[in-house]
C-alpha cells in the first residue's frame, strides 16, 4: 500500500470539540429565535454532519440558516477553550512531514473556521491543503470535496487515506476511491464505524504509523 497524502476530518478525529460545539449551536439558535430542545447525546452522535441535516433530523428548519451560520461562526471562539486536540494528534502529524508525506484537512465546517481553528491549535503550518465548506462544492458524504482537495495537491486518489470518525468520512472515501480508516475515540461507536465496512479501524491516531509502514493497525 503506497500512501502519498494523508486527509483527516477536523472534529472528532483532530480536535475534541463537542462541547464548543454544541454550546455554540445552541446559543446561535436562541439568537435566531430557535428554541427547539437539542439533547446533548443525541447531538455529539451527529457531529460531522451538515447543520441543516442535524436540525431536519430533531425536526425543525432554522429559517435564516445563513444569518444562524453568520452568528455561529461569529461566536464560536468564545467557546474554544472548551476544544482540545486529542492525544498524539501534533506528534503523528509531526512523523508525517518528517517521511515526507502530504497532509490534508477535509471538513463541514466552512472554509475560513476551518483555517482559523487550525491556527489556534497550532496546526495550520503543518496543512498542505484545507478543504472546508466552499460554495458550490458538495460535502461529505460525496466525493466531490475529496476528489478536489486531491487534485489540488496533486495527489492521486489511490495514494491517498482519509482518516476520521464517522460513516460520513468513509463513504466519502470510498466515493472518491481513497483508502479508509475509522477512529474509535471521536463521536460515533465501534459498531456503528464497523457497519460502514472502513479499510482501518482504530483506537489511537497513532496507530496510523503502523498502516503506514507496514499496511495494518496491528501493532
Amino acid at each position: 500500500m503506497k500512501i502519498d497524502l494523508v486527509v483527516f476530518d477536523l472534529d472528532g478525529t483532530l480536535v475534541s470539540s463537542h462541547e464548543t460545539i454544541y454550546k455554540a449551536t445552541l446559543h446561535a439558535l436562541r439568537e435566531v429565535g430557535v428554541t427547539n430542545e437539542i439533547p446533548r447525546h443525541q447531538f455529539m452522535n451527529m457531529i460531522g454532519m451538515h447543520f441543516e441535516d442535524i436540525f431536519r433530523e430533531f425536526g425543525f428548519k432554522v429559517p435564516d440558516f445563513e444569518h444562524f451560520l453568520k452568528i455561529y461562526k461569529s461566536i464560536y471562539f468564545d467557546y474554544i477553550n472548551e476544544s482540545v486536540p486529542f492525544p498524539d494528534v501534533k506528534e503523528l502529524i509531526g512523523w508525517l512531514k518528517e517521511n515526507d508525506l502530504k497532509i490534508g484537512l477535509l471538513t463541514t465546517k466552512g472554509q475560513d473556521q476551518a483555517e482559523l481553528i487550525l491556527k489556534h491549535f497550532g496546526l495550520f503550518n503543518n496543512f498542505d491543503g484545507v478543504m472546508g465548506r466552499r460554495p458550490g462544492i458538495a460535502h461529505k458524504p460525496s466525493a466531490e470535496p475529496l476528489i478536489k482537495l486531491c487534485n489540488e495537491l496533486d495527489v492521486d486518489i489511490g495514494t491517498t487515506l482519509i482518516v476520521g470518525d464517522s460513516e460520513l468520512d468513509i463513504n466519502c472515501g470510498k466515493n472518491a476511491g481513497t483508502y479508509t480508516c475509522a477512529v474509535t475515540y471521536g463521536y460515533r461507536s465501534r459498531e456503528i464505524l464497523e457497519r460502514y465496512n472502513p479499510d482501518f479501524l482504530i483506537d489511537r491516531l497513532s496507530s496510523i504509523e503502523n498502516i503506514l509502514i507496514n499496511g495494518t493497525n496491528f501493532q
